[in-house]
């Protein structure tokens, strides 16, 4: 197959911003100047030799360059203001020229085309002005071939719109005659170059024989097989435009890199990149928000794993980095860490030498051993720096020890992507889409190796735990009924085609015998150099995308990461800890374009349309790590480098602005209002067709006189809302004008929260029958003896987590905007799962048990021993399942006796009153600040207490909507209250699950951020008491109370 190509609006656009900023520069082809031939003479094909030439050979030293720019520096600057008005972009205060005339910029989002786009460019700059020499500055191997690969299948493209070619070639400095041709050559002459073949430019180490890399004193040194001539001054004299792709890799304004690039003697230069580091002359931007609402990328799902019960008995460690600065090194290590309530934790910290991993734990007996940073040593000589600790253990950047639990989960990870592929390829088979996975490892002898005997190539590690996952997925997919007969073209016969062995492969750097090998990266960078492995996976590439390739799930070295571009990679799975020098951006940015069918036509708007380009077009992201970490640090990275929109004022920017003056004053526009003043502003040109305040408002403001020229209903209208008119479009280009409101006047207002059809449900009903009966209650006091009391406790309500891990989806919202991004709001979670892991470790730590209860529950020894002596034996066994966990909750139970003391004896009688439906619609808060619109709850919206965002409660709401355990629940309102010693108390939740999948059914939940009641007030601990005698002992047996700071604690509870 062949990849298809069409023009496109944004990518017209994006070369007409640059093309245009030289408007009235005359058009001047073939501008010839007189070439060094040097000290041997080269033809016109760049062929050397010495002596006599004939006639045929005359000529030879024409060369071609670029025309000069004819326009000064203040007609160019006034041009580029010009573009960036057009495109919405904030005015240049003045011209950047380090790299030529000027430097600009143009923002791509990845996978939007941005080498076709600067392609497009060359050709529109020939066509306008008659510029023929290019070349185009890349950061690495694997953008260069990447680049070189993309102008190969545009050719023909490019040929039929323009009706001419590109003759290009990628620098080798084994091959100089390259740059005679280059120089000499009429037609559109492009070179492809890496910075490391020139990155070394100092006058000092351009000699021969002296340091700097060899390759790159090439392009500086006089060379006696180029005719004594510097190759750079061969390219020089052509004064080439130099087109630099992704210029942020590129070192900072004066590093080496820059400095060299100034000796090529630019025109001027063109940035083009995703995430500028640096600003220019910005000319043109499509960020990442821009192509996600233009439908223009993949939308993203991201599937995130979540290991809970995790036990500190491993000693796990894991080198996340060593930060070098002036300073001594400093490690960042991640370790499991003994949190207050006793759950076990992965955590990164910091470390000096000196510092103890012990003490930074918690003091978790696994690190006991003496774990105190006693070495750190940064990369040196391409080596890895390592950490040394006093016990002599050695840990190396990226590497992971103690990680018991990491090998399943790798394996999840490998049936997650498996299970999300075969869904996925289910539906796009019969469009006629290959539908690709793609996962990045390590190191290869995880996936492969190699027999001693006769070096047979043996599938290991990751690609046997693929082909048994795979075997068994699809066997399960072919029993289901949906799928249909296996008939010639089905989707089942595809299935059936292949053998799992069949459908995996491996792409790797390969040794001199032909084994696949780890492949190397430089410091300072996440990418291999390795030319082969890039090839061999360009090479493939279309081959990749035909059903008649096997090849669906690909194994790749996380180092040839930058060289996977597939348009039809679905799936991206990345089986190691995620470098925290990854970005999530990066980790993604493999499988953002959007998908080719088997003709290679692009499946895009035009050939989906708008509501199905991202249904179709879906990249799922098995994260290696829990779904929050990874959708909040994608968010953050997408963020920071969005650029700032403009607001615009429309119709229904005005009507939804609330004004609250200083006297509480408050104005706002109705439906027909809003029309009536945003045709008035447009007229009297406050705003722009575009909604844009104008310079007009901006310097003068609304006048007055010009109200009074109105209409009598326009004017009066104007006149009695002028003060909220001139604060919104102030706040337009001015936010802290808001901050002198009394309130925020742009707050939503609750119109109402009714009963939904979630209340009627026979499980919500059954459920609030059994709790909606008042109570009256009697008490007595009785000192009883703690000990047994804590005994008693401990055998009746000790639990410690098991090893469990929870899948967690969510996927981007249908439209974008920066400020979902700044709420951390652009992703919805939309299912959850939660399996347990049945192999766990033995433990090998060994522990002072009844020291360790008596510190925490601030005890004598004694005491300790004597309460675990007589605990149950079912109970106690639970020490082995996770023994930090048991030390602190039987620890925390004793104490918690103490804070039930007092309500130990009371008792509750069932009133026949009742408590009405109508309490849930008896208030409503006044602001929907905090508001989150629910899916199972009895009412729209849940009000969360806390902040909207972070609260435990809007978190609780949240799960409670993904589960698919919960068939309905409802937010209690306060006046739902329960009589106490010392007074009402009023319960969070009322929460029905399913019947087959829990053992209590139904359950009433408090919610609070600490589970111990130390954290609490007596008087609230006295009242959750009294909760849980009512329920749990003296209510209804159907109904279950307890306070849980999570959905997974409630889950743990409901499922014993």
């Amino acid at each position: 197959m062949e990849f298809k190509f069409k023009v496109q609006q944004y990518q017209t656009l994006a070369a007409d911003a640059v093309a245009d900023v030289f408007k009235g520069q005359p058009k001047v082809d073939g501008q010839q100047f007189v070439r060094d031939l040097g000290a041997g003479f080269y033809n016109k094909r760049g062929q050397a030799f010495i002596g006599n030439f004939d006639g045929s050979d005359a000529g030879a030293s024409d060369g071609y360059k670029n025309a000069p720019l004819t326009m000064g520096s203040d007609v160019l600057l006034d041009n580029i203001k010009k573009v960036q008005d057009r495109n919405g972009i904030e005015r240049s205060g003045k011209l950047s020229h380090a790299l030529g005339a000027c430097e600009l910029d143009v923002e791509m989002e990845t996978g939007t085309g941005k080498t076709y786009v600067y392609t497009e460019t060359i050709f529109e700059l020939n066509k306008r002005y008659g510029w023929s020499k290019f070349i185009i500055v890349v950061p690495s191997v694997a953008i260069r071939e990447g680049v070189a690969k993309s102008l190969a299948i545009t050719e023909r493209h490019f040929a039929d719109r323009y009706g001419k070619r590109i003759w290009w070639f990628v620098y080798s400095s084994s091959r100089l005659n390259e740059l005679d041709a280059f120089a000499s050559r009429s037609d559109i002459s492009v070179m492809v170059i890496n910075m490391q073949a020139f990155n070394a430019f100092d006058e000092s180490k351009s000699k021969e024989g002296r340091g700097g890399d060899k390759t790159a004193r090439i392009m500086f040194s006089e060379r006696d097989d180029f005719g004594s001539r510097r190759p750079i001054d061969v390219l020089a004299a052509t004064n080439p435009i130099l087109i630099l792709d992704e210029p942020q890799k590129m070192g900072k304004k004066n590093s080496a890199t820059r400095k060299a690039m100034r000796q090529f003697c630019p025109l001027f230069s063109l940035n083009y990149s995703a995430t500028h580091a640096e600003h220019h002359n910005e000319v043109y931007a499509l960020d990442a928000l821009d192509a996600y609402n233009m439908r223009l990328v993949k939308r993203i799902e991201v599937k995130g794993f979540e290991v809970r019960g995790m036990r500190g008995t491993d000693g796990y460690l894991c080198l996340q980095e060593i930060k070098v600065s002036k300073a001594a090194p400093v490690a960042r290590i991640e370790f499991k860490k003994l949190m207050a309530n006793g759950s076990v934790k992965k955590v990164i910290g910091s470390f000096d030498e000196g510092d103890d991993i012990y003490v930074a734990s918690g003091e978790l007996e696994a690190y006991r051993n003496d774990f105190v940073v006693s070495e750190i040593r940064a990369d040196r000589d391409g080596a890895l720096g390592y950490v040394r600790f006093r016990n002599g253990e050695e840990l190396r950047c990226g590497e992971v020890v103690g990680d018991t639990v990491g090998e399943d989960i790798r394996r999840v990870q490998i049936r997650e992507t498996i299970k999300s592929h075969l869904q996925k390829e289910e539906q796009l088979y019969s469009r006629g889409i290959k539908c690709l996975s793609l996962f990045f490892i390590d190191e290869v002898k995880k996936y492969r190796e190699y027999s001693v005997d006769d070096g047979e190539e043996l599938t290991v590690g990751y690609g046997k735990v693929f082909e048994e996952e795979y075997a068994a997925a699809v066997a399960e997919r072919l029993g289901s009924p949906r799928i249909g007969d296996d008939a010639p073209g089905s989707y089942a016969s595809y299935l059936k085609q292949f053998e799992p062995s069949q459908v995996h492969k491996g792409y790797f750097s390969i040794d001199k015998k032909g084994h696949a090998i780890n492949s190397t990266t430089k410091r300072g960078s996440e990418d291999s150099d390795d030319e082969s492995a890039y090839d061999l996976i360009l090479k493939n590439k279309e081959r990749l995308l035909s059903f008649e390739e096997p090849t669906r799930f690909i194994f790749s070295h996380s180092a040839l990461r930058e060289g996977w571009d597939n348009p039809n990679v679905f799936q991206i799975c990345t089986l190691k800890e995620s470098g925290s020098e990854t970005s999530k951006r990066q980790e993604v940015g493999r499988g953002m374009r959007l998908c080719v069918n088997q003709e290679g036509d692009r499946q895009d708007v035009g050939a989906l349309g708008e509501d199905m380009v991202q249904k179709v077009n879906l990249l799922t992201v098995i994260a290696s790590e829990s779904y929050s970490s990874f959708v909040n640090d994608l968010q953050r990275d997408i963020r920071a480098e969005l650029r700032e929109r403009p607001k615009k004022v429309t119709r229904e920017f005005l009507r939804d602005f609330h004004y609250v003056g200083s006297g509480g004053v408050k104005l706002e526009l109705d439906g027909e209002q809003a029309e009536l003043v945003h045709n008035v502003l447009v007229k009297l040109e406050y705003v722009g067709l575009d909604g844009s305040v104008t310079d007009k408002f901006k310097t003068e403001g609304i006048r007055r006189e010009e109200i009074e020229t109105l209409p009598v209903a326009a004017r009066t209208v104007i006149e009695q809302k002028l003060p909220l008119i001139e604060t919104a479009l102030t706040s337009v280009f001015d936010g802290s004008v808001l901050d002198d409101m009394v309130s925020n006047g742009l707050e939503a207002k609750v119109l109402s929260n009714p009963l939904n059809e979630n209340f009627g449900k026979r499980e919500f009903q059954e459920l609030w029958n059994k709790i909606n009966f008042k109570q009256a209650y009697t008490v007595h006091f009785d000192d009883d003896e703690l000990r047994r009391k804590a005994v008693d406790n401990i055998d009746r309500n000790l639990m410690v987590s098991k090893v469990t891990y929870r899948i967690v989806t969510g996927e981007q919202a249908k439209e974008g905007s920066a400020e979902q991004l700044d709420s951390k709001s652009r992703f919805e979670v939309s299912h959850t799962e939660t399996h347990s892991l049945s192999e766990v470790s033995p433990i090998h730590v060994k522990y002072d048990l009844v020291g360790e209860v008596a510190k925490r529950a601030k005890i004598t020894r004694r005491s300790a021993a004597r309460i675990l002596s007589e605990m149950s034996p079912v109970k106690f066994a639970l020490f082995k399942e996770n023994p930090e966990e048991f030390i602190a909750k039987v620890g925390d139970a004793i104490v918690d006796e103490k804070a039930t003391m007092i309500v130990e004896h009371i008792s509750y009688n069932r009133l026949e009153e009742r408590y009405d439906a109508a309490i849930f619609t008896e208030t409503m808060p006044e602001s929907m600040a905090r508001a989150y619109r629910s899916k199972k709850n009895v009412q729209d919206y849940v009000f969360p207490d806390g902040t909207a965002v972070k609260s435990v409660e809007r978190r609780f709401a949240e799960d409670l909507d993904a589960a698919d355990e919960v068939v309905v629940y409802a937010k209690l309102p306060r006046s739902f209250q329960i009589p106490t010693p010392v007074g009402n108390y009023a319960p969070d939740w009322a929460i029905a699950f399913k019947r087959e999948r829990v053992k209590h059914v139904f359950f009433v939940a408090e919610t609070k951020g600490s589970m111990s009641t130390l954290d609490l007030r007596p008087i609230e601990q006295a009242k959750i008491a009294c909760a849980k005698k009512l329920f749990n002992e003296m209510g209804d047996a159907d109904v279950h109370y307890d306070v849980v700071d999570s959905y997974e604690k409630l889950l743990r509870i409901v499922g014993e």
